[in-house]
């Protein structure tokens, strides 16, 4: 027999529905730093939209794939690994 208590089982759960917050939240400094930066445009119009990041501005891909000498990875790739990151280290502790 398999016995759970109910009440750390909801703390848990709580916690697992926190995290993707958590983590846009985190996110969005680690990308707009990853952003280059000219004239402060495109850091400027990058944003979070609830569970979204949202880069509003129209060379948005340019700079996402190499275009820019100060981010030759460009932004997405190194936010996502962030991301993974965190979301393992949070899940470890639940």
């Amino acid at each position: 027999m398999v016995r759970i208590k109910s009440r750390i089982f909801d703390n848990r759960m709580d916690n697992l529905e926190e995290i993707p917050e958590t983590v846009m939240k985190e996110s969005l400094p680690k990308l707009k730093k990853e952003t280059p930066i000219a004239s402060g445009n495109a850091r400027r119009r990058t944003s979070k939209q609830r569970l979204k990041i949202k880069s509003d501005y129209a060379y948005a891909g340019r700079l996402d794939d190499g275009w820019s000498k100060q981010s030759p990875k460009g932004f997405t790739d190194p936010t996502i690994d962030f991301i993974e990151r965190r979301i393992e280290q949070l899940t470890k502790r639940i």
